[in-house]
C-alpha cells in the first residue's frame, strides 16, 4: 500500500508545497545562472524511469558550453562556473526536478535516473534499480554519492528496492539534508561528474 498509494501522493503533496516554499530560491538561483550561461537556465537530458520508460529530467544549467578550438566541449572542470560550482555543491541544481515529481516521473526517494545508454551495460540485479520509480535522492547518494563505484552504487539500488519502506525513504530524505549541509561527496576524485560506466566486469 505505501510504495502504490501512500508514496505517490506523499510525492505530489510534498512537491506542491515545495515548488511554493522554494520559489524564491528558484527565482534567485535561475537569474544567477541565466547570467552566468548567458541566457541558458536549465539542462534537460532524457533518462530512463520505472520500467525503463524514458523522459526528461530538469535541472539547473551549472556547466558553460565552451568548446576548444576543435569544437570539443572543454572538460568538465573548465566548463563549471563560480555559480554553478556553489548549486552543485549545496545539490540547488537538483530543485527544478520538483517539477518532475508533480508530473509523476520522479519520486523524492529512488534510484538516481541515469542514461538510456547504460540500460543494456546492467546485469540482472543491477536491472533491479527501474523496478521503482527513480529519485531526487536515493540510498547510494546517502552512501557516498559520486565518491564510490558505479558497482557500490548499483547495489545499494539494488538494496533499496528490496528494501523500500517508509522509515527507510525518511531516514533517506533526513540524511540527504545532512549531505547537503556538509557538501559531501559531491565529485568524484578529481572531476567534475562521474566517468561513464561501462558495464561490469
Amino acid at each position: 500500500m505505501y510504495k502504490t498509494i501512500i508514496k505517490p501522493s506523499l510525492d505530489f503533496i510534498s512537491a506542491l508545497m515545495a515548488v511554493i516554499a522554494a520559489s524564491p530560491v528558484l527565482l534567485i538561483f535561475g537569474l544567477l545562472l541565466a547570467i552566468n550561461n548567458r541566457g541558458s537556465l536549465f539542462f534537460t537530458q532524457v533518462r530512463p524511469g520505472k520500467n525503463g520508460k524514458l523522459f526528461k529530467v530538469i535541472k539547473f544549467k551549472t556547466m558553460t558550453d565552451k568548446k576548444d578550438a576543435n569544437g570539443n566541449l572543454l572538460p568538465d572542470d573548465q566548463r563549471l562556473t563560480p555559480v554553478g560550482k556553489f548549486v552543485r555543491a549545496t545539490s540547488m541544481d537538483e530543485l527544478p526536478q520538483i517539477f518532475n515529481v508533480l508530473k509523476g516521473d520522479l519520486s523524492f526517494v529512488g534510484p538516481r535516473p541515469l542514461l538510456p545508454a547504460y540500460l543494456e551495460l546492467y546485469n540482472e540485479r543491477q536491472a533491479m534499480r527501474h523496478q521503482v520509480k527513480p529519485g531526487i535522492t536515493g540510498w547510494a547518494q546517502v552512501n557516498g554519492r559520486n565518491a564510490i563505484s558505479w558497482e557500490q552504487k548499483f547495489e545499494y539500488d539494488a538494496w533499496y528496492v528490496e528494501n523500500q519502506s517508509f522509515l527507510l525513504d525518511f531516514k533517506i530524505v533526513l540524511l540527504t539534508f545532512k549531505k547537503v549541509f556538509k557538501s559531501d561527496d559531491i565529485n568524484a576524485d578529481a572531476n567534475a561528474t562521474m566517468s561513464a560506466f561501462k558495464g561490469s566486469k
